[in-house]
């Protein structure tokens, strides 16, 4: 098989093994034409089994760019971050970027200095998951280069991806009160306005709004937030609801990680999942599928979160003037064992103290 000087597969190689045309893996890779899925689907797969890299500096070369993007989140140590992460990193090499990799945590700043390295072409774009819009670069900088925003954060000057954090929560909640649930708590948001993300307050707006829907009171007894959102947030969550002596029948837990360190401190607590208390995550990671009992959760597809994400990337570094787009990525409620496998009478509860 033929190969360039570095002894690389080449473009014609993936178009061979595809059954296509060069220029249907050229398109693939720079997405300046529609590529019908199937064909697209060939053309990776022909990618991933000849090692294809692109030569990303002979293209800068032609289209004067660096052919990296950088991506960035606020905290890499957690699993969703960290899958999250991987699609995004598989969806830019797909189509030929290099990817620059920063954590943005408490610290706004590091946002600002992606920016600036993409007014300066060190990189072609930048794609952002800002945590609060009062805190991050897309709401005091009116001179954005190429970004895309992933998550919650609404705006409109710039391109974002998204699941409606706020319906997902609302599904969840929904959930358990059809498995009987009627005293819900919610671990990862509170209605403390200066702690609140914009993840905490549409998850929590969602939780409200199926309660209201099933004629519930808010209790804000029952809503805690303890950042940041990991294991041992969960944990403190379930200890602190014991402690204040309000009982509580389920617990929507915000992430997934929230909600592995609520089942273990319900377990050391001697209550039953999902014979005294129901519990319910969000986001779907790996883990969830390990607890015990497995994890109903709320899921999406991130490998179409991701390609949708640097697809728009993509275009908005091709042209800086097209009209800004938010594209919304589908969710489900996946039940599993910690909100049992049928619907059956009420779970007993903790007792309020």
């Amino acid at each position: 098989m033929p190969k360039d000087r570095a002894g690389r597969a080449t473009m014609k190689d993936v178009a061979a093994l595809a059954g296509v045309s060069a220029k249907t893996v050229s398109n693939v890779l720079t997405g300046t034409a529609a590529v019908r899925p199937e064909t697209q689907g060939r053309v990776e797969a022909a990618m991933r089994e000849l090692d294809f890299v692109p030569n990303l500096s002979a293209r800068g070369l032609r289209n004067g760019r660096s052919g990296v993007i950088a991506i960035a989140l606020p905290d890499l140590a957690t699993a969703f971050s960290a899958e999250m992460l991987h699609h995004l990193v598989d969806a830019a090499h797909q189509r030929g970027f290099a990817v620059q990799i920063e954590e943005t945590a408490t610290a706004p700043e590091r946002e600002r200095d992606l920016v600036s390295r993409a007014r300066q072409h060190l990189v072609d774009g930048v794609v952002l998951n800002p945590i609060r819009i009062e805190d991050s670069v897309i709401d005091r900088d009116d001179r954005l280069p190429p970004v895309v925003l992933i998550g919650e954060v609404e705006q409109h000057v710039t391109d974002r991806v998204l699941v409606d954090s706020r319906a997902g929560a609302r599904d969840a909640v929904a959930h358990l009160i059809e498995r009987g649930a009627r005293r819900i708590a919610a671990i990862g948001g509170d209605g403390q306005r200066d702690r609140a993300t914009a993840t905490s307050r549409l998850r929590l707006a969602g939780m409200h709004d199926a309660l209201a829907a099933a004629g519930l009171e808010v209790d804000p007894r029952r809503e805690i937030n303890v950042l940041p959102w990991n294991m041992e947030a969960g944990a403190i969550g379930v200890r602190t609801l014991i402690e204040r002596g309000v009982g509580f029948d389920a617990v929507l837990c915000f992430t997934d990680s929230i909600a592995v360190g609520a089942l273990h401190a319900l377990a050391a607590a001697g209550v039953r999942v999902p014979d005294d208390v129901l519990v319910c995550g969000f986001d779907d990671i790996e883990q969830s599928r390990y607890t015990t009992p497995e994890l109903t959760t709320v899921s999406f597809d991130r490998d179409e979160f991701a390609r949708a994400t640097i697809a728009l990337l993509e275009e908005r570094i091709t042209a800086r003037g097209a009209p800004v787009r938010a594209v919304a990525i589908p969710h489900r409620v996946v039940v599993r064992g910690s909100t049992g496998t049928t619907p059956a009478s009420s779970p007993s509860g903790v007792a309020a103290g």
